[in-house]
Parts: structure tokens; C-alpha cells; sequence
């Protein structure tokens, strides 16, 4: 059953000149004040919590674009659009989450934990689970759903994620997790408030490292209309069916025959079938066609004053020349020798607005491929990283 959240928002103008703020009041559905709620642009650093009587002030830069967080434990988070609430006075009602448990068809259990906490890992944090680590670990649900081959995962705590790699530590509030073994797809969707932790030159050159030839990257390229410059190269690309994969009909026989084996003593699997089985797991459902080489940001970006919009009908390649940073003396330079990084966008006809700092709206609906979708938690900067800090 699809649960239902009433979030009441009440917008009164509030006007500055000098500054961006955001103040207002935190209170319960019983109108009781909360204190030290967490209230934070997401993806960034900017933070400020609630005081005994509920009330906060966030003082801003020059964002309008993004969202706002206000989080507490036991309440039901509540995400807003930054360009929504600047410059206003807010009275912001949290719900406190039902502590019963829904009734599933697909209990999250231990044995869906034991069996699946390193394959969430690899997809979600990334490989260093050394230095990158969840602290609350255990705190994590995990259902599989054997005949669909999904996997769902939920947090009922916000995760407190070390990064001693970048400095970071990070509270990532996680919405949804889910990896669906068919089509090898995993989608995730959160929000993240960044704590820095630690500063040196090693951490620095990590960060830098991270950041280079990053989706980060390529959309402040985007918003600074300098992608060629920057030494992004984007081609068009389409995709259609891959003659080779199973049609539907052999997947439906497929399946019908995988059924009928699991109340089957004979292990004897037919010629056909293990041809279907052999293209369903080595061929992709769709094969990819370059159609047209660098082609200029106009063909996938508008600009209308201080608007950037990003939006393509088809698919994008976005290849870059990675030249890694080393220390030498006391001086950042980068390699000599560069790795080919090569990525897939997939705005399936959606728009999506840049910001200068390279977040994007609704950013849980651009599918990423290739290198950007290697950029885990593991390589996860603040919105509000700008290069060397």
C-alpha cells in the first residue's frame, strides 16, 4: 500500500536586500515546537538546525537552485525547492513516521542482509570499504524479491557515512534503493549534508581527483559554456533493438521453462533454451550508434539569460582525457599520460536546469552509464567544492 505524508508549508514574504535567507519556524502536527532539527541545502555543507523555540535562519549565497532539507529523527524528512523559499519566512509542520510496521509481500529479513550488504555496498558506497565506510551500518533493511530478482533496501536512520579519502563525513538521508538483476540496473535517490573532517595535501589531491572529468564537472562546464574547452567531447547517440537479444516471445518461453524446471527432477535443458539463456545474459537488449561526432552544446543546452536547461531527445557519449594529479614538491600538476573516460546521458527527453555550482534539477531522472555511473559515495563532493579547496 502507497503510504501517504501530508507536508504543510505556509510561505509569508520576507524581504533582504543584502543577503538570501531563509528563517522561519520547525513545529509538530500538535503546533509544539522542534528544536535541533537539521536543515540543510542538499548536496552541500550549508546547514543550520532549529532552536529550543523551533525557529532558524539560513543565511545564503547567491544559490536559487537546489533543494532544502529539514530532517530529524522519528519525522518524516521534508525536501522543498530552494527557489521556492528564498527570501521567505517559513512555518514548516513535520510528521512523525508510523513506528508499525507496514505488512509486505517481500518482508525485509536478516538472511536478505547477510546475503546482500556487499553487493549494496559495491553499487551504492563503491570498492574502498577501508576508508569509506557506514557507520550505522546495521541500521540498513534489505528485502529480496526472488521472482522478480529485485533487491529493495531502506534506512530508517540517516546513514553517517565516513570518507577518509576526501575529509568528509556525510549524513545521507537514503529515499530509495533498488537493483533489479534482469536488466542490471540499480536506482538510487537520497539527500546528503557534507561535514568536513579532515584537511591535508593528500586529501586535497583526492578531492581534485574526484572532481576532474566528474558529471560535477562536466555540468559546471555546461553552465560556464566552456565543455570543449574543458576538454568534454559529446556525440549524438542512438540506440536501437540488438537483433541478437531474446525477443519477447523466447523471454516469456523462458521463463515459462525455468518455472516448470523448479518442479523438475531432470536437469536437462534443451538446445533452444540454452541459446535463449546464453543471448539473454551475454547481449545487451539494445546496441548503440554514434551519429554525429562534437557536436556543440546548442544541440543539448538553452540559454535564456541566467537559465541553463539540459535536454536532449536521444543519448548522449561524453568522452574526456583524464589527466591525474600528482604532487611534486609542494605543487599539484597533472600526468602526462591520460585515461579515456567514456559515459552515456540518458535525459530521455527531460529538461533539466543547471545551476552554476553543476547540480541539476531532478537529478534522479538522468541515467547515467560508463564513468559517471562509477562516481559512488566513495568520489561524492559537495555541491559547494570549488577546485583546490
Amino acid at each position: 500500500m502507497k503510504k501517504t505524508i501530508l507536508l504543510f508549508l505556509f510561505l509569508l514574504p520576507f524581504y533582504s536586500v543584502f543577503a538570501q535567507i531563509i528563517k522561519g519556524t520547525v513545529v509538530n502536527d500538535a503546533e509544539q515546537k522542534i528544536a535541533n532539527v537539521n536543515i540543510y541545502l542538499d548536496g552541500t555543507k550549508i546547514s543550520t538546525t532549529s532552536k529550543e523555540d523551533g525557529s532558524f535562519t539560513l543565511n545564503l549565497a547567491s544559490q536559487n537552485i537546489g533543494s532544502l532539507v529539514f530532517q530529524k529523527e522519528n519525522y518524516e524528512t521534508f525536501t522543498t525547492k530552494l527557489s521556492e523559499v528564498i527570501n521567505k519566512t517559513l512555518k514548516v509542520v513535520l510528521i512523525k513516521t508510523n513506528t508499525i510496521e507496514e505488512v509486505r509481500i517481500i518482508p525485509y529479513t536478516e538472511e536478505a542482509y547477510k546475503n546482500y550488504i556487499y553487493y549494496f555496498l559495491d553499487t551504492f558506497i563503491g570498492s574502498d570499504r577501508e576508508n569509506v565506510r557506514i557507520k550505522n551500518q546495521r541500521s540498513l533493511k534489505f528485502a529480496y524479491d526472488k521472482a522478480n530478482k529485485i533487491l529493495k533496501v531502506k534506512a530508517p536512520q540517516t546513514l553517517v557515512i565516513e570518507n577518509k579519502n576526501l575529509g568528509y563525513e556525510i549524513q545521507y538521508n537514503l529515499i530509495s534503493y533498488s537493483a533489479d538483476f534482469e536488466s542490471k540496473m540499480v536506482n538510487y535517490s537520497g539527500t546528503s549534508f557534507f561535514k568536513e573532517t579532515k584537511t591535508s595535501d593528500k586529501v586535497k589531491l583526492n578531492r581534485m581527483n574526484a572532481f576532474d572529468g566528474s558529471l560535477l564537472h562536466f555540468f559546471r562546464s555546461i553552465y560556464n559554456n566552456k565543455v570543449s574547452e574543458d576538454g568534454f567531447i559529446v556525440n549524438k547517440v542512438v540506440k536501437f533493438p540488438n537483433p541478437k537479444y531474446p525477443t519477447e516471445e523466447e523471454l516469456k518461453t523462458l521463463k515459462n521453462f525455468s518455472e516448470m524446471m523448479k518442479n523438475s527432477k531432470n536437469m536437462n535443458i534443451p538446445e533452444d533454451m540454452s541459446d535463449i539463456l546464453r543471448r539473454k545474459n551475454n547481449e545487451k537488449p539494445y546496441a548503440l550508434a554514434i551519429t554525429k561526432t562534437k557536436i556543440p552544446d546548442a544541440d543539448y543546452v538553452k540559454r535564456s539569460g541566467e537559465e541553463i536547461l539540459f535536454s536532449f531527445a536521444d543519448m548522449l557519449q561524453v568522452n574526456y582525457p583524464k589527466y591525474f594529479f600528482e604532487r611534486k614538491g609542494k605543487d599539484f600538476v597533472k600526468n602526462t599520460t591520460p585515461v579515456i573516460l567514456s559515459s552515456f546521458l540518458h535525459p530521455e527527453g527531460e529538461t533539466f536546469e543547471v545551476s552554476k555550482d553543476g547540480n541539476i534539477t531532478t537529478p534522479d531522472l538522468l541515467i547515467t552509464e560508463g564513468d559517471f555511473s562509477k562516481n559512488k559515495i566513495e568520489n561524492m563532493l559537495p555541491l559547494d567544492y570549488q577546485l583546490g579547496d
